[in-house]
């Protein structure tokens, strides 16, 4: 568990698949668990003992088994309990989709053991897809709100964010079990790049493009289309990949113009990275609401 700033009496808890930058973990009192990465053997917390450069050369070697596992119950709890303790009057867990993950379980597991005073929410997103909703929370939180306010800023939140992302390759989500045979083979048909969204918490194929330029293009118009006319905050993920998503960051500026209250770029962690693999590009919109300072 790593916990930031000041007591609240909602204390917000997410996982390090949010991949907040530090300064928002910080600003915003968040307390993360984290998931653990399994690199030839070897288990670490990510953002603690594994890191994005240690998934990616273990992908890259391709002779190292690279796999991902939940916070355990027993986890959550802890770190539930520890913050009832500290004063908390309740708390709000915002995570990883469990189309994704068994986090969410997880989560739910070791909340039922606590009564009504913990409430798990599901963002049916990663990275800043559920970065976004747990800082909602907080903000909520922050205010003074109560449980069931705290909760529904989060979920209000996850409504208003929309994730597209480009892989290289479909081939390590398919190893994963994470985007069925068919529609890894229809990736990689002809060389195609495929750009990826999640309705409904699950990775579906969102279109095809034939170079990696093209899928950068088409995730700036994805994301344009996403933000509607109103506010927005933008996120920008890359996996050993800097150089699109300051391209991304650059492009997505000047497309959006005033509308863009805030952006962020962060790379994304090993729990992820073992997933998508070296080259990913995501661009996450969340939209603000009317009241949003």
């Amino acid at each position: 568990m790593i916990r930031y700033g000041a007591r609240m009496p909602v204390a917000v808890v997410t996982d390090s698949t949010a991949y907040l930058p530090p300064e928002l973990l910080r600003e915003h009192a968040l307390t993360v668990v984290p998931l653990t990465v399994v690199l030839a053997g070897v288990e670490g917390l990510e953002g603690v003992e594994t890191f994005p450069a240690d998934a990616t050369r273990a992908l890259r070697a391709r002779r190292v088994s690279v796999s991902t596992s939940r916070p355990s119950p027993e986890q959550f709890g802890r770190t539930y309990r520890e913050l009832l303790e500290a004063g908390a009057e309740g708390v709000v867990s915002v995570h990883l989709s469990a189309g994704l993950s068994g986090t969410v379980e997880a989560a739910e597991l070791a909340a039922a053991e606590l009564g009504d005073r913990v409430s798990v929410v599901d963002s049916r997103s990663c990275g800043m897809g559920l970065g976004f909703p747990a800082i909602a929370a907080a903000r909520a939180a922050a205010r003074g709100a109560d449980l069931a306010d705290v909760r529904a800023a989060a979920e209000a939140a996850v409504g208003r964010t929309s994730i597209h992302f480009y892989v290289d390759t479909l081939e390590f989500l398919r190893r994963g079990g994470r985007i069925n045979a068919a529609e890894a083979l229809l990736g990689t048909a002809l060389s195609v790049k495929p750009i990826l969204h999640m309705p409904e918490g699950r990775i579906v194929l969102r279109d095809k493009v034939r170079t990696a330029s093209r899928g950068m293009a088409r995730l700036v118009d994805l994301a344009v289309e996403a933000a509607g006319d109103g506010q927005v905050d933008l996120a920008v993920h890359h996996l050993d990949a800097p150089q699109r998503a300051e391209e991304l960051l650059d492009t997505l500026t000047a497309r959006l113009g005033d509308r863009l209250r805030a952006a962020y770029v962060s790379e994304a962690g090993a729990a992820v990275a073992v997933h998508v693999g070296p080259g990913l590009a995501c661009v996450v919109i969340h939209r603000r609401p009317d009241t949003a300072s």
